[in-house]
């Protein structure tokens, strides 16, 4: 009898039964990989990441944990019944002061405007992951937002909207919240300068706390969350009605038949409706893992425990890594919670999907989330996360210009932001986009985000890219405000005694800031004394004259702008210079002197006079930007500008798509650092590599990428509005790389499951460079009539990839993670001749 609830069709594998009387389970013929069979979780629910293995009482926290996110949700007080440890998101802050301060709530004033400042009561909900407010709203006198939502947290007048509608005497009782997916923030203000303190610091502990909890762990309370949606009447009991409402809020639809079978399955009191014990059977059945049952049975070679050589051997075995028995001992040691397994060093089947959920069986090469590779190279040997246009936070012909959009950038591991630069009204320099209605932000605003939050992420240098049309004197002002508000972080002078014959390295420039722009006359000047010039004339930067073009009308003539000493001083070594080809620039510029090249000029260049590109960039940097008829902020293709070794490939952050994916995947590794380091073969002076015409050569490494996409958990609905909406998963997997590794092959559709589709399906794909191979997973919902709508993606390097059975996190389109979906595959690397 079929008695999983989540599958709309069968597939040919095997379905466990449970016994009519118990828990137990029979299980038929287990096929090889893919083709598998359940495991029973046995209904684990963490608080405080102490996982309990379910017992009778199961019944009991079920039901509290339900009372209380339902409580949660209408702003409830605590009931005299709920007497459960808080959830595992206040994990080491039990008694913490600041927890408790969130908990008793008090009175912000929450700042639209000028005019639109009002009190509201906020507070933490006893779940401690649900904040709560009072509204003026006629029909939402009470609303909630999750903890989980939450981006960021700012103290001080750090929003735009703080600083303009807040008296600066306030600064240490201000406040901002920011949410994920660019949901509007609070703009907020305490009685006091402590208050303040203490609101943020309690949020940021529970949001970090949030953020470390186990996948299982944010899957139960989603699962959880969706029971309680369902419980209508709130009598936290479960009709069949509502059972069916709840299989549509986990995004899965069944026939009436079918649901009416799982409910008399449960139903074991008969009484019309689940509770307690029927409850725990019915979260049973719901949580079964069928596909990783079939490992652990396979390897479980000790009274139904994992042994820690049983371990080794599946980690050998099929995960491919070259480990020893230590390190299956330490995995036990990490991820068993069972306190007698883990004293005979043995996994139980919990400990085992522990593992599978957390980075040591993610797709993502744990010892690459870190910073790992060499940082001592020079600059011009690395790929650098860069921004166009940072300033922008939707289209360039009227979309507004804001601080807010520098700080997203280089919270995302940017490392190379533009300012385009223009004479205010009021006498202080601007940033807009010229010659267009975006609006206006002021030059020392940007100066001053930027100063806050350059190294929040990452500690490695950031480039400011100045795209001058300024007057002279207000020049001097943007010299001015650079020089007094970065300080010392802002590199004027050369990092050596003596003229420098290559750039210094990211190591070197930890903390600093490089100005990359115009410059009067040749770095030497600096050592030579002969740098005395007050103002001169310099020709506009090419993208300035680009965004002048009129459709395809000859490009005209250069214009010339006067350039400030102040301004031209600070430029060392990322003096922007004419492209005037590749043979001009090796007999003619200086390896600082660098150029920016619109996007068409770089793909032709790449497609004509590769390796001569691949050269150039050994020791110079190239920036390449997006055309100025992208209009709509969109983005080209990064890929075949690093397969030339284009360093600052600057792309639309704000613009979401595969571009931006791309972007976000090249810069994952190296712990997000905004720092790729190039392969041998693109440092190497003597490579004769041709990305356009593969040869051979050490780039050439043939692999073939074995993958199976065998199923995806808790999959979000794509159209929340719609109550009945559910998705019809697809996977499509990519590999981008070279022209002869780019490919894309995707799985069937299922219908009406997004809770734990399955797939079973396998690919293959050679790859030739597996140094610039990029992987991408993408998961859509089928629509055969338009477009497929975006489910969840990721992106990673090839050579970042671990083998064998991993879970692949699902990101948003802006790239936030989907904290309980997720794609669970099969891969392989394998070389080839």
């Amino acid at each position: 009898m079929r008695v999983l609830p989540c599958c709309a069709r069968l597939t040919s594998h095997s379905w466990h039964t449970c016994s009519p009387d118990d828990n137990s389970i029979e299980r038929s013929r287990v096929p090889c990989i893919g083709g598998v069979t359940q495991v029973n979780l046995r209904s684990v629910w963490n608080h405080s990441e102490l996982f309990i293995l379910i017992t009778p009482d199961f019944a009991s926290s079920v039901r509290g944990v339900w009372r209380r996110e339902r409580r949660s949700a209408h702003g409830d007080p605590e009931g005299p019944n709920d007497t459960m440890d808080t959830p595992g998101s206040t994990h080491g802050l039990e008694g913490d002061g600041d927890l408790k301060f969130l908990l008793t709530g008090g009175t912000l004033v929450k700042v639209r405007s000028t005019s639109w400042q009002k009190s509201r009561y906020y507070k933490l909900q006893e779940d401690c992951k649900t904040m709560w407010h009072e509204s003026r709203r006629t029909f939402k006198p009470k609303q909630t937002f999750s903890v989980e939502d939450i981006e960021s947290l700012r103290h001080g007048r750090l929003s735009e909207g703080l600083q303009k509608y807040t008296h600066p005497s306030a600064e240490d009782r201000c406040f901002s919240i920011l949410f994920k997916d660019h949901h509007k923030h609070l703009d907020l203000m305490a009685a006091s300068a402590e208050d303040a303190r203490r609101w943020v610091s309690g949020l940021e502990k529970l949001v970090s706390n949030m953020r470390s909890l186990s996948r299982q762990t944010k899957s139960e309370h989603w699962i959880f969350n969706c029971m309680r949606k369902a419980d209508k009447n709130e009598d936290n009991k479960m009709t069949l009605k509502e059972l069916k409402h709840f299989l549509r809020q986990i995004n899965v639809e069944v026939d009436d038949t079918y649901a009416e079978e799982l409910f008399k399955k449960c139903d074991k009191s008969k009484s019309g409706s689940l509770e307690g014990p029927e409850i725990k059977h019915y979260y049973d059945l719901l949580t079964h893992r069928e596909e990783i049952d079939v490992m652990f049975k396979k390897y479980a070679n000790s009274e139904g425990h994992m042994s820690a050589r049983d371990l080794l051997t599946f980690l050998l075995t099929e995960q491919r890594e070259q480990v020893g028995l230590g390190h299956a001992v330490t995995l036990i040691n990490k991820y068993e919670m069972d306190e007698t397994a883990k004293q005979t060093q043995h996994m139980t089947k919990d400990g085992f999907l522990m593992y599978m959920h957390h980075e040591d069986g993610a797709v993502l090469n744990p010892a690459h989330s870190a910073v790992h590779q060499d940082m001592g190279q020079p600059l011009n040997h690395y790929y650098i996360s860069s921004s166009h246009n940072t300033y922008l936070t939707a289209d360039q012909l009227k979309g507004p210009s804001s601080t807010e959009a520098y700080i997203r950038a280089l919270m995302k591991g940017c490392r190379c932001v533009e300012l385009d630069c223009w004479d205010g009204s009021s006498g202080e320099p601007v940033i807009y986009h010229g010659y267009t209605l975006t609006s206006k932000v002021l030059f020392r605003d940007v100066i001053k985000a930027i100063k806050d939050y350059a190294f929040k992420t990452s500690e490695y240098p950031v480039i400011l890219s100045l795209e001058n049309h300024c007057t002279v004197p207000q020049q001097k002002l943007m010299a001015h405000h650079m020089a007094s508000i970065l300080g010392e972080a802002l590199v004027t002078t050369p990092v050596s005694s003596t003229m420098p014959t290559r750039f210094p390295s990211p190591e070197e420039l930890k903390g600093k800031f490089l100005i990359k722009g115009k410059r009067l006359n040749k770095l030497n000047a600096v050592f030579s004394n002969n740098n005395s010039a007050e103002v001169d004339s310099v020709s506009e930067e090419d993208e300035a004259g680009d965004s002048k073009e009129n459709g395809d009308k000859a490009k005209p003539k250069k214009a010339k702008i006067q350039l400030a000493k102040e301004l031209s001083d600070m430029v060392l070594y990322c003096r922007s210079v004419h492209f005037g080809g590749f043979e001009h620039a090796k007999d003619s510029q200086a390896f600082y002197e660098m150029s920016s090249l619109k996007e068409s000029k770089a793909f032709s260049l790449a497609d004509t006079s590769g390796p001569a590109f691949l050269h150039h960039n050994m020791d110079k940097l190239t920036r390449i930007y997006p055309a100025g008829s992208r209009t709509d902020s969109s983005n080209y293709n990064p890929v075949p500008m690093w397969n030339t070794g284009c360093q600052i490939v600057a792309l639309n952050f704000q613009t979401t798509g595969k571009e931006m994916d791309l972007n976000q995947g090249r810069f994952l590794a190296n712990g997000g650092c905004g720092y790729a380091l190039k392969p041998e073969f693109q440092r190497d002076p003597s490579s004769q590599m041709n990305p356009s015409s593969l040869s051979k050569g050490p780039w050439l490494q043939k692999k073939m990428f074995h993958v199976m996409v065998i199923s995806a958990q808790q999959l979000p609905k794509v159209n929340k509005e719609k109550h009945k909406s559910i998705v019809d998963p697809l996977v499509r997997v990519e590999v981008c790389g070279v022209d002869a590794d780019n490919a894309s092959k995707e799985t069937n559709h299922i219908e009406n499951n997004g809770f734990n589709p399955m797939w079973n399906e396998s690919f293959r794909f050679l790859v030739h460079v597996p140094e610039l191979a990029m992987v991408r997973f993408l998961v859509e919902d089928y629509d055969s009539t338009s477009q497929n709508d975006l489910v969840g993606q990721y992106c990673l390097p090839l050579t970042s990839v671990q083998n064998g059975y991993r879970h692949v996190p699902l990101l948003t389109k802006r790239g936030d993670v989907i904290s309980s979906a997720g794609l669970f595959v099969h891969l392989m690397l394998l070389d080839t001749k």
